[in-house]
């Protein structure tokens, strides 16, 4: 009987020091993806994140000054304004690139960025986790999708290392060209639904509660809970979707108090009049856009 054969794994180096480097670099790890080498900037506070870093792992630590880059995939993991000006510090040191495949965790993004790896023979792509990471952040990408975009090697290597990573949830192919609407999805998803529940922090505050999570939790929670169950249509509710324009007028007139409070409001309630299931959508439509209508 012949012996099963034994998975193939990945030898991966990462570029970079911050939160999305230390999350991934940790990620790899517990998916049994070696990684090599933790690569920083040549300034004290990034060599001690990046010793900090493969202190539990089996890897070297370098700079872009020195680095050995003889993993088989390498992940750039900087901030975006960073990527082209580090891969064209990496094109300089005495490396093969052939055969190699060079990512970048970028989510608004293109794979060229990367140019100049790809004319020393690298094959690269955009590889970005749909996620937050904050310093806090765990270090399980279990069920995260990715977006990968790039050239053809190095996007089928980006499936087969992001469907590990995740525990086998999907992988989207993004179009170069849809990066920035791929990664504005991704804003729309949590900075900007945080900077929507930073707006009622304020409000919870103007009414005198001063923490209002515990408020605010179970709403939010199963809002959350039933967008993915149903989709934004499904999960509608409140007195946009019942055409209650004499409550919208109240909420307006209450939110003058409340700095800023009302422009928001409006844009987003004139996005759901116009693209969610909700009543009387013209008085609504004319009272949202006429901010001199006396309310």
């Amino acid at each position: 009987m012949r012996a099963p054969r034994k998975k193939t794994i990945d030898t991966v180096a990462i570029v970079g020091t911050g939160n999305v480097a230390r999350v991934l670099t940790i990620a790899l790890l517990n998916s049994g993806v070696r990684v090599t080498e933790i690569v920083s900037r040549d300034t004290e506070d990034s060599k001690i994140k990046a010793v900090k870093l493969a202190r539990n792992l089996t890897a070297r630590t370098s700079t872009l000054k020195d680095a050995q880059l003889t993993a088989k995939t390498i992940w750039v993991c900087v901030a975006d304004g960073a990527i082209a000006e580090v891969a064209a510090q990496l094109a300089q040191l005495p490396v093969s690139w052939k055969n190699k495949v060079v990512f970048h965790a970028s989510g608004a993004l293109t794979s060229d960025e990367l140019n100049v790896l790809r004319k020393k023979g690298a094959a690269v792509a955009s590889l970005h986790p749909m996620n937050t990471f904050l310093e806090a952040s765990t270090n399980d990408l279990k069920r995260t999708p990715f977006g990968v975009e790039g050239d053809a090697t190095a996007v089928r290597a980006g499936k087969r290392i992001a469907r590990r990573l995740s525990s086998g949830a999907s992988v989207y192919t993004i179009r170069a060209e849809d990066k920035p609407l791929y990664h504005a999805l991704g804003s729309f998803t949590s900075p900007l639904t945080i900077s929507t529940l930073n707006v009622a922090e304020r409000i919870a505050k103007q009414i005198g509660v001063y923490d209002p999570r515990e408020l605010m939790s179970a709403i939010l929670m199963r809002t959350v809970e039933n967008f993915i169950k149903y989709g934004s249509a499904g999960a509608f509710s409140g007195p946009i979707q019942r055409g209650d324009v004499i409550t919208i007028r109240k909420h307006l007139a209450a939110l003058e108090r409340v700095p800023g409070a009302a422009d928001a409001y409006r844009a987003l309630a004139l996005n759901a009049v116009e693209h969610l299931p909700a009543k009387n959508q013209a008085e609504m439509r004319a009272l949202l856009k006429n901010k001199k209508k006396k309310i």
